[in-house]
């Protein structure tokens, strides 16, 4: 049996096994590789800090997370693949409330980034902070 999400520990689990695995799937590998290109540890600890405060209330991400991505050469296919990937690592690590949470927080983040950048793209403007 699965434990839930619960500590620091298992958010940087998450983050790190979802991040690994990103980094080896053939859609998704290239777009994440350009962008962040030697910057991994600055990335992960981001994304720890972010998840962190989304799952276990600890506020420690501060800032915007939509417009470092608003330029990336991404179609719908990017955002299916990655919620594909996001959802199958949580549901192989943790099992609980937390662990909902986090698909569910995970999904809704895929389709309000895909709606953005949609939209942005459309109309050439620059995100707002």
């Amino acid at each position: 049996m699965q434990s839930d999400i619960k500590t620091l520990a298992d958010v940087h689990q998450l983050v790190h096994t979802f991040y690994g695995l990103i980094r080896e799937e053939p859609l998704l590998r290239p777009v994440f590789e350009e962008r962040i290109q030697d910057n991994w540890p600055e990335h992960l600890e981001k994304m720890v800090r972010f998840w962190q405060t989304v799952l276990l209330e600890e506020r420690t991400y501060f800032g915007s997370p939509f417009p470092p991505h608003a330029s990336l050469p991404v179609q719908p296919v990017h955002f299916e693949r990655w919620i594909q990937v996001f959802e199958q690592t949580v549901d192989h690590l943790f099992e609980g409330e937390n662990a909902q949470k986090a698909k569910l927080q995970g999904g809704r983040m895929a389709a309000l980034f895909q709606a953005k950048h949609a939209y942005y793209q459309d109309n050439k403007s620059i995100p707002l902070v």
